[in-house]
């Protein structure tokens, strides 16, 4: 008899087959990819490198390795690669690691601002407790404010400037980020976790020519597994010969353990298919499903930060319905079988807890195959999901907020129009397999 664990699994699937994904960091993985990550590499203790383990019997697996790092190599054109990193959040504490003593200076994007926690958040986060952090905002145009950048960077002259995002809907700039950098003799590093996908289709800048280090996640765009990988570039490495031995170091005996081989393979497969020209078309696709729905969402009449978007990510501004609407929103939406997420704006007047806007992305659904044509449809059930609970306002007393929310989840999970449009959805997504490409 089966344990309960695979009748939630067969639960989780259906969710996932019967709703429209638009959280942008969330993707789906192909059949190799899936295969491989339940394969018998997750029997295999590892620690160490390849050629230098401290386990025997890993001679199958220092294959599987030095293909996933010569492939990454290969797709991106850099003479270093770490596929190790369980994670985008270790990866990039590693990489401090790697560079920089604890109370040196790092400086990266405002949270609120589209920032990522580990670029430096002050005071919550190892990266803003251990290391002196510095954060840039965006201007008036909802871009980042390069001359704040410039000033912040000669005021306080960090060791490392991060170059990244997690809700910034547009180009990250990294030639004008080198520029800064070298004025003040800064490490540049490049989180690219989100566009990674973009950058390998030539549908986003690539930081390979002005990063010293890049960070990626493995999946999202580049729809692999959930795991990490950490690049040293030729100017980095013309930099400090030894970059590539540092990081090695900081990945093991300095953060980790023994890798996982089954998400190392996954990577590898997740690579090879990054070379192949219908990963490029894919990946073009995102960019144009994210433009098609960011129009389709303004005549609807929703504020979008900066009016659009540059990449797979849009950011949608909920303040005109009210300070804090974004979890009503984000739940209606889930009710209605659309799954996105809250977010902070720019000009947030709420907090990270309950904010005002919802953060949503085009990876997923263009994986299942969805078109420009689609996104009309999606934009107009997210219309009325909101728009049949913008009456439920979040009080402004803290005590009421938590009986507040009970009743309007309760209410909304009864709600016979969110139902209906559940049905919509559920019968237009039989359309679309999870994986199509």
């Amino acid at each position: 008899m089966k344990d309960k664990v695979f009748k939630i699994i067969e639960k989780e699937l259906e969710r996932q087959t019967e709703m429209i994904g638009l959280i942008p960091s969330e993707n789906i993985v192909s059949p190799y990819v899936s295969e491989v990550l339940s394969s018998c590499l997750s029997n295999k203790y590892s620690e160490g490198f390849s050629d230098r383990r401290y386990y025997e019997g890993n001679q199958f697996i220092d294959e599987i390795e030095l293909l996933a790092i010569d492939r990454i190599k290969k797709l991106f054109g850099v003479p270093y690669a770490n596929v190790q990193p369980y994670s985008g959040s270790p990866a990039n504490l590693a990489i401090y690691f790697a560079l920089i003593k604890p109370g040196d200076t790092i400086m990266g994007l405002k949270l609120a601002m589209g920032g990522h926690l580990t670029h430096g958040h002050p005071k919550v986060t190892a990266s803003g407790t251990f290391y002196k952090s510095v954060q840039y905002g965006l201007g008036k145009d909802s871009r980042i404010d390069f001359a704040e950048v410039r000033a912040l960077a000669k005021k306080h002259r960090p060791k490392i400037i991060v170059a990244g995002n997690t809700a910034y809907p547009f180009e990250l700039d990294f030639k004008k980020f080198r520029k800064i950098a070298d004025e003040v003799g800064a490490w540049l590093m490049a989180d690219i976790s989100h566009v990674t996908g973009l950058v390998v289709a030539g549908e986003h800048m690539s930081p390979v020519p002005y990063a010293d280090v890049i960070m990626s996640t493995t999946h999202k765009t580049f729809r692999g597994p959930r795991g990490a990988m950490i690049m040293a570039t030729n100017r980095g490495m013309k930099k400090d010969p030894k970059l590539g031995t540092k990081i090695d170091s900081a990945i093991i005996p300095g953060l980790q353990g023994g890798p996982h081989n089954a998400t190392t393979a996954a990577i590898a497969i997740a690579a090879g298919e990054a070379m192949k020209p219908k990963f490029i078309k894919y990946a073009k696709q995102i960019k144009k499903n994210a433009t098609a729905l960011a129009n389709e969402l303004k005549k609807k009449g929703f504020a979008l930060v900066g009016d659009g978007t540059d990449t797979h990510l849009i950011l949608i501004d909920l303040t005109n319905y009210g300070v804090s609407f974004g979890t009503q929103a984000a739940f209606a939406m889930d009710v209605a079988g659309i799954y996105a997420n809250r977010n902070t704006v720019p000009t947030e007047k709420g907090s990270p807890f309950y904010p005002s806007g919802l953060r949503i992305g085009t990876p997923l659904i263009t994986t299942r195959g969805m078109k420009e044509k689609d996104m009309e449809k999606i934009a107009d059930w997210i219309y009325r999901a909101i728009d049949e609970v913008k009456d439920y306002q979040l009080p402004e007393d803290n005590a009421e907020r938590k009986l507040f929310i009970k009743k309007f989840r309760k209410e909304a999970l009864a709600n016979k129009d969110l139902l209906k449009l559940r049905k919509e959805v559920t019968s237009f997504t039989k359309k679309f397999p999870l994986f199509s490409w």
